[in-house]
């Protein structure tokens, strides 16, 4: 799916799923079907990385957009530098510190929806923790079948083509 279109969509919660159609007159390429789902993971001295990954037979499209990283309970006065693993527009891996908390000067920050594809790895490179990580993991789905209102749409599209034209009135015979 191209970026723009992914960034026309709007995402929605869980129970909600959208299927996304044309405007009246102009056909979709197919419907798209969006969903999204809280995610959340802790970084600690006892558990220094987390790897978000999907399924790679899956034909939907996966962001995962994270919108806060902060010290939870027990966290020491201590930098917690936080950094991402993921790959780069070539497709190179590359790591980038992204928040270095503290409980006495910084102990959260907010990423406004910032977005990753998968698959991605957190690490908490210095400090002890724990650093709490909460986003969105949001699935776009195009399918590629037709619905019967689809179908019953183009019948009545091509039964309106197939009428005759109008043809202007002919005249009777013996009025002026």
């Amino acid at each position: 799916m191209a970026a723009g279109a992914a960034a026309a969509l709007t995402f929605l919660s869980p129970e909600s799923r959208v299927r996304a159609g044309g405007v009246r007159g102009q056909r979709s390429p197919a419907p798209v079907t969006m969903d999204s789902f809280f995610f959340g993971c802790e970084l600690s001295g006892h558990t220094r990385s987390f790897t978000f990954k999907v399924e790679k037979e899956d034909d939907a499209e996966h962001v995962l957009a994270l919108t806060m990283l902060c010290l939870t309970e027990g966290a020491k006065d201590e930098c917690n530098v936080v950094e991402i693993v993921a790959r780069n527009h070539d497709h190179q891996e590359i790591a980038v510190p992204v928040a270095n908390l503290k409980l006495s000067c910084q102990p959260m920050l907010s990423l406004d929806d910032f977005q990753l594809q998968p698959p991605v790895t957190f690490r908490l490179k210095s400090g002890s923790g724990p650093v709490r990580i909460t986003g969105r993991h949001q699935i776009v789905t195009i399918s590629n079948d037709v619905s019967e209102d689809d179908e019953s749409e183009e019948e009545d599209e091509e039964e309106e083509a197939e009428l005759s034209p109008i043809l202007p009135a002919k005249k009777q015979k013996g009025r002026p």
